[in-house]
């Protein structure tokens, strides 16, 4: 493990530090060099990204949640600082049984053996498969503003499909989606964040946090590699869902859902409902904004997982 700022290869280094006081590590992993940072005291909460982001969506809610715990913050494999492993024909290393897996080993590195776990978006999706690849690893579990894999791709309707026309898109074939991308890749993340939120613009995200999504998306590894993680949620990830429905697998910790009121998971049926197979102990609440809930909404946020982080 290194510790100290991104390395010289990293996306780009002018961007602003959003975490005053965290501490900043390089650990290398199967996935590749992976940059966290690392801040607050309390209990550790590790704390996963989505699509199209970086660590940085977690800087307006980061400050309350250092007050009670030990947070650990890193960049998805491919995203925001942290190198983007080499693909394969069959999308493995970008799978969420092989991200999850990778960040087993940073906490590991890091002094914790278990760890509750909050991810957004692509991130929830290493959280949920961590729990069922690592069981005893994840205290609690809090997944924001997602349904499973297998729900997304078996109740793909009309609705769904012109809602979430990325899943199949960014899952094309190299380098289709990325040749198209690539030339204007800011403006197909900003429209991308806009879309997305309850009022359909950028109002919600910090100029700062842009400029970090902006750069990783403008690097065309790294575009790559967001690519890549849609065409292993196409395949793989949704292979490793199927095994575990059929064998019966559930997630075995306490379990906490929250999505935006015009979000992805609230057009269509209940996301608690959705959830049910594979976590059926599952409670949750709606937050009022879209998918984009920690920047969007985080005093919601917060006050919704509160009591549930705290063991409530």
């Amino acid at each position: 493990m290194n510790s100290g700022p991104a390395p010289e290869d990293a996306v780009t280094t002018d961007l602003a530090d959003l975490f005053p006081g965290f501490a900043a590590h390089n650990i290398d992993t199967e996935a590749g060099r992976i940059f966290v940072r690392q801040g607050g005291e309390g209990p550790p909460l590790l704390l996963l990204h989505g699509f199209p982001q970086s660590s940085a969506m977690w800087h307006k809610v980061a400050p309350a949640l250092a007050k009670t715990h030990t947070l650990v913050i890193p960049d998805l494999p491919g995203y925001g600082w942290s190198a983007a492993p080499a693909p394969r024909a069959d999308h493995a290393p970008y799978s969420k049984r092989a991200t999850a897996a990778a960040l087993v080993k940073v906490m590991e590195d890091l002094g914790f053996a278990h760890f509750a776990l909050m991810g957004h978006d692509r991130g929830a999706r290493v959280g949920y498969r961590m729990g069922l690849d690592h069981p005893g690893r994840i205290d609690r579990l809090a997944l924001l503003d997602i349904v499973p894999t297998y729900v997304m791709w078996h109740r793909m309707d009309r609705a769904r499909a012109l809602q979430v026309y990325h899943w199949s898109f960014l899952a094309q074939p190299h380098p289709l989606p990325e040749t198209l991308i690539g030339p204007k890749a800011a403006w197909f993340l900003d429209w991308t964040l806009a879309s997305w939120t309850a009022k359909k613009d950028l109002s919600a995200f910090d100029p700062r946090a842009l400029a970090h999504y902006r750069a990783a998306i403008n690097a065309p590894d790294h575009l790559r590699a967001m690519c890549e993680d849609y065409r292993a949620g196409a395949t793989i990830d949704l292979a490793h869902d199927e095994a575990d429905l059929a064998a019966g697998r559930t997630l075995l910790c306490p379990t906490f859902a929250v999505w935006g009121e015009v979000g992805i998971p609230s057009r269509g049926a209940s996301p608690l409902e959705a959830w049910k197979a594979l976590a059926p102990d599952i409670t949750g609440a709606a937050v009022p904004c879209g998918h984009f809930v920690c920047e969007e909404a985080p005093d919601a946020v917060l006050a919704a997982v509160g009591a549930f982080l705290a063991g409530g």
